[in-house]
């Protein structure tokens, strides 16, 4: 019954493993990069923000735009003033129609809006005597401007181009945060399975190793203790074929959602080296400024920083707002009468306001805006040394990866032997128990410590071409070509 139960223990994962899809590290990433869940709002912010940009873009083009009163009826009392003076009561029942087609565009030199407009309105007056009368406006050309000092079209034509680069470019950055949150995944996964193939080949050893040592005892060669011994190491050897099992089950539904596969029996191959390649710090550095979002939004923030003192400028001294319209327009109870004879429509308005006493509201309002724009500077000065610090501290760490690697290869193949060889020793008698533990556990610690020098091989290469953009393997700038725009 024991035995039935130890080789259901070691051979059940193993049937699992054979019907479970093989994938790659390479397509992990492929698949992650198309349909996780963090590729999808990925793609929703970049949409959004192409969106933004286009509407934007479309706040400079020609706007055209029909309003219509379809219809106006009223039929009540209503208080109105008279030449008089004197507020009076009059019966209103009266039919409002009227519609207006305007087109309007802003100029982005001035920061005004110009429009050109045409309006036709008929009202019916019931009561003792219908009265039907019309006013028409063939045209009317208008100009409006808030403010003469301050241009927020300008602004905008700066900083909205801006903020849509670093947005494209914060898609592509994400992408390959993708691939760092795959690798993480797949190594977790990975090394789970291999734990689990580690404790079952020791399980099946520590299985072997007891049964020897019952028939030793039996012959009196060996003490009571070590047969204990023994038999605990079979209790922990089925322990951790236990708790790897458990840990195989978490980190494949992990990988699985992550991926959204149909099935959470994946098998994960263990990826090959990179080919050798030289990253050198200048170079790094000089792809991370022309690539990374973070130069983008250096730039950005200043402007942004810049328009506000703008604002608080333009708009705290001396505000000076314009209107002016040019047209004709003609009214009567005749429609046919009403496209003769045009009356002129002139309009100019020029408002000044001059701030005299407001307590130092408008010189703490630009005080605030200049203290507001220093800080960004210094800001962005720090920011720009730390984004020149990471890179050239990760490409120093980078290069000790490949290196770090290969020992701990060496050492796991090393401790493997030398587990072999001891457990070869024990069996003949020339070792004792504890010596076999030790170096059962050596084994498995440079397993342990050769597949975390993988993971972190893999992820520092994922890391590095984050941070600037750009696949040092092939000699090119990292780009992604598959965003759909609906």
């Amino acid at each position: 019954m024991k035995n039935t139960l130890l080789l259901l223990i070691v051979i059940l994962p193993l049937i699992a493993f054979s019907q479970s899809k093989r994938i790659t590290l390479t397509e992990a990433i492929s698949i992650a990069q198309k349909q996780s869940p963090d590729y999808k709002r990925n793609l929703n912010i970049n949409q959004a923000s192409y969106w933004r940009f286009k509407n934007y873009k479309a706040g400079f083009l020609p706007q055209l735009k029909l309003n219509a009163t379809l219809p106006e009826f009223s039929n009540s009392i209503r208080r109105q003033t008279n030449d008089a003076g004197q507020d009076i009561f009059v019966n209103q029942n009266q039919l409002l129609l009227s519609g207006s087609l305007s087109l309007s565009q802003n100029i982005p030199y001035t920061g005004g809006t110009l429009s050109l407009s045409s309006n036709l309105e008929k009202v019916d007056l019931f009561g003792n005597s219908n009265i039907t009368s019309y006013s028409v406006v063939p045209f009317s050309i208008s100009y409006s401007q808030n403010s003469l000092f301050y241009n927020s079209f300008r602004w905008d034509k700066k900083i909205e181009p801006l903020i849509y680069e670093e947005s494209r470019r914060d898609f592509i950055e994400t992408m390959e945060q993708i691939s760092i949150n795959t690798c993480q995944r797949y190594f977790s996964l990975l090394k789970a399975q291999m734990q689990l193939k580690i404790a079952q080949k020791n399980l099946s050893n520590q299985d072997t190793l007891y049964q020897i040592s019952q028939g030793r005892f039996k012959m009196g060669k060996i003490a009571e203790n070590e047969l204990l011994q023994m038999e605990l190491s079979l209790l922990n050897s089925k322990n951790n074929v236990t708790t790897n099992t458990i840990e195989l089950k978490r980190t494949s539904q992990n990988i699985a959602r992550y991926l959204e596969l149909d099935s959470e029996n994946v098998e994960l191959g263990v990826p090959n080296e990179l080919p050798l390649f030289e990253v050198d710090v200048e170079k790094a550095i000089e792809e991370a400024q022309s690539n990374r979002k973070a130069v983008i939004e250096f730039r950005r923030k200043r402007l942004q920083a810049e328009n506000e003192l703008a604002r608080a400028k333009g708009n705290n001294k001396l505000e000076m707002n314009l209107t002016a319209n040019l047209g004709i327009s003609q009214n009567g109870n005749d429609f046919n009468n009403l496209f003769n004879n045009y009356n002129k429509q002139q309009f100019v308005s020029l408002s000044i306001g001059i701030p005299i006493f407001d307590w130092g509201i408008s010189k703490s309002e630009r005080k605030m805006a200049e203290a507001n724009l220093d800080l960004t500077n210094n800001d962005i000065d720090q920011d720009k040394q730390e984004f020149e610090q990471e890179i050239y501290l990760h490409v120093l760490n980078w290069s000790s990866k490949r290196d770090f690697l290969t020992t701990s290869q060496k050492a796991k193949e090393i401790a493997d032997k030398s587990y072999e060889i001891t457990k070869k020793r024990y069996v003949l008698g020339k070792v004792t128990i504890t010596d076999l533990n030790i170096s059962q556990e050596k084994k498995d610690l440079a397993v342990v410590i050769y597949l975390n020098s993988l993971q972190a091989f893999w992820v520092d290469y994922y890391i590095l071409r984050q941070l600037t953009l750009y696949d040092f393997i092939n000699d090119k700038k990292i780009e992604v070509d598959d965003i759909l725009y609906d």
